[in-house]
């Protein structure tokens, strides 16, 4: 809201029926474009149509990192938003924000709006709650990786679509069928490192860095060199090099290529369901990610990606009210259910779970509830719950230059992750360094 115009209303001592109905502006900034940008605004539009006295502005600031520095630099010119987008790699960073940012916990509590914070799935909440159970930040789009199988790409290569795809023993088996039937692209991935190093990690019940994955202290270090990681990443490699893998960039590149029926197998978010519903006019399934048995007698649980929404610090209280119950809004069971039913990211409430369910929406689209069994069939383990690593996004950068050497067979697997290891853990003494 303009401050000078907030100033001039207060000092009136008699406001005119105009002023007295002003609307309170609440600041959103997010990372969505296309079709989940469309339903991020609907959220803001039915949430300002439901009362009258805040009106949530919402502003695209470009992708996940563009966002987060888009916020950061507006702190730093105080004309920082109300509300801000973070994906979960920025979590760290966000709490080593001194006086950036004011906890979700304390700006519901004063705003007086409904909040239960056990009312939040485990799997989660922890990923933005403090040791002492505090919710830092609200959880907004939560999704965690699935194997997109295009079932057409399959008949067409004479491969049986429904065939176990459980296990990368048997993908491996399958990718060697799709190439022999003529296939082009039998596998394509987004989010490299998120997917193939990060969630493999928690899937397998290995650590990708010390301390809890940095949950337990700033003195950690990377262990995405191990054995089970280079065994995986040294098996893609091997795909890449014959053409079974096809490496199509850092993010979601490969997401274009699927959605137009040019790949038979896709490593995506179960978030991809919102454009590949749309989009994709060939028959899809989504299936579990897969591991390798060799590694573990079962998977764990993957963990979440996307993003959650922090509160900036530097606003009037009033405006705190507004985002409180923007907040809460959010996180009603009919607004999740439907969130989620509409993106194939997680519902964040049991409730919104519970909604879907009771709708027979699982039921009438199977392979939905996928991405909420992968991550709620067992209780997290330390290697399995997240990470929260200063810093991630650069070191994320890192990664995939490492990756990229291994794809286009520049370095082996385990010289490419040592040297991720050596750099990652540079920057991590940094942030260590200068958050004592």
């Amino acid at each position: 809201m303009n401050k000078f115009l907030l100033g001039a209303f207060a000092a009136t001592t008699a406001l005119t029926p105009i002023a007295a109905s002003a609307e309170t502006e609440v600041q959103f900034w997010h990372a969505f474009t296309g079709r989940l940008g469309e339903l991020v605004a609907a959220q803001v539009d039915a949430f300002n149509a439901s009362q009258s006295d805040y009106k949530v502005v919402q502003s695209h600031k470009g992708n996940y990192s563009e966002t987060l520095n888009a916020g950061i630099a507006a702190f730093r010119a105080q004309e920082q938003p109300h509300i801000l987008m973070v994906f979960e790699v920025g979590t760290a960073t966000m709490m080593g924000a001194k006086g950036a940012i004011k906890p979700v916990y304390e700006v519901m509590a004063e705003s007086g709006a409904s909040f239960d914070p056990e009312a939040y799935i485990g799997s989660v909440k922890g990923y933005y709650t403090t040791t002492d159970g505090d919710m830092l930040s609200l959880p907004f789009n939560s999704s965690t990786p699935v194997l997109w199988v295009n079932r057409d790409a399959f008949e067409a290569a004479g491969v049986d679509p429904d065939m176990d795809l459980s296990t990368w023993e048997n993908v491996g088996g399958a990718l060697e069928a799709l190439k022999a039937g003529g296939e082009e692209c039998p596998l394509v991935t987004a989010w490299q490192s998120w997917i193939h190093l990060e969630n493999f990690s928690a899937y397998h019940d290995v650590p990708f860095a010390s301390k809890d994955n940095g949950f337990a202290g700033l003195d950690t270090e990377l262990m995405l060199n191990g054995p089970a990681q280079v065994a995986h990443l040294t098996a893609m490699g091997e795909w890449a090099k014959d053409g079974k893998f096809i490496y199509t960039g850092r993010r979601n590149e490969g997401g274009a290529n699927f959605r137009a029926g040019e790949c038979a197998l896709f490593t995506e978010s179960s978030a991809g369901y919102a454009g590949i519903k749309a989009e994709a006019e060939f028959d899809f399934e989504v299936r579990p990610l897969p591991y390798w048995s060799a590694v573990a007698q079962e998977p764990q649980n993957t963990i979440i990606g996307g993003a959650s929404l922090w509160v900036m610090e530097g606003h009037e209280s009033e405006e705190y009210k507004g985002v409180g119950e923007f907040l809460s809004f959010l996180s009603s069971s009919d607004v999740q259910a439907d969130w989620h039913q509409n993106t194939g990211y997680l519902p964040i409430t049991s409730a919104a779970g519970d909604v879907t369910r009771a709708a027979g929406f699982y039921d009438d689209n199977p392979g939905t509830d996928i991405a909420v069994i992968q991550m709620t069939a067992k209780e997290p383990t330390a290697n399995s719950k997240g990470l929260r690593l200063g810093s991630f996004d650069q070191i994320r950068g890192i990664i995939d230059e490492e990756l990229e050497a291994i794809w286009s067979g520049d370095k082996s697997a385990q010289a490419a992750m040592d040297s991720a290891k050596e750099r990652g853990d540079a920057l991590l003494r940094r942030f260590e360094s200068a958050n004592r």
